[in-house]
């Protein structure tokens, strides 16, 4: 899918934040044992991918009631949704110096109810001049997200026919819709009946 930057800057997907916190120790510490395992952009970002995807389950399906939002703390709990765990991957490729926004998808239920915001990473490796999406939501039966830069492998394939959207947008910094239910919902119950619905 062809990205729009929402910030024509660069340097913009490289910043830290509140939310993405990559100066943050833990944060730096993470990023820094994949890197000595890996050695170099491709690897580590795929490294990076499979520790946020597999490592730290959705919140949704491990039953945590807990809310983070931070980068560092989805890291420190092992917890998350999709928005929490993308703010965690972007942190991570941006502590090692790899360009990485957010972007977004609007995704359903089968028969087109419950439609809802969903938080996905786009990442450019050295030498591309174009983004790559990744979904590390967390595989599930039925689920089966893959880092891949040439040929999208996303954790919900997006169905127009009942009103899904693949936003092209790209944000250096997670779309205020998004951010404002994290930091305002007390647990996760909460946080499911006001996720977004819209951009």
């Amino acid at each position: 899918m062809q990205l729009t930057q929402q910030n024509s800057d660069i340097h913009a997907y490289l910043a830290s934040s509140e939310a993405i916190d990559h100066w943050h120790p833990l944060v730096q510490e993470t990023a820094d044992t994949l890197w000595a395992s890996t050695g170099d952009a491709y690897s580590y970002a795929e490294a990076a991918f499979e520790l946020v995807r597999d490592t730290i389950p959705h919140s949704a399906d491990s039953g945590d009631p807990r809310v983070t939002w931070r980068a560092s703390d989805v890291l420190a709990t092992r917890n998350g949704i999709c928005y929490a765990k993308s703010h965690a991957l972007v942190a991570l490729l941006r502590a090692q110096g790899i360009p990485a926004g957010l972007c977004y998808q609007l995704l359903g239920e089968d028969d087109g109810s419950g439609l809802a915001i969903h938080g996905l990473v786009a990442l450019r490796l050295p030498g591309r001049e174009e983004w790559s999406r990744v979904d590390a939501r967390g595989n599930k039966p039925g689920v089966d997200a893959r880092f891949s830069l040439d040929r999208e492998q996303l954790a919900f394939p997006v169905r127009p026919e009942l009103g899904e959207i693949d936003y092209p947008g790209l944000y250096d910094a997670p779309h205020p819709a998004t951010l404002k239910v994290l930091q305002e919902s007390a647990d996760r119950p909460e946080l499911w009946r006001n996720l977004p619905t819209s951009l």
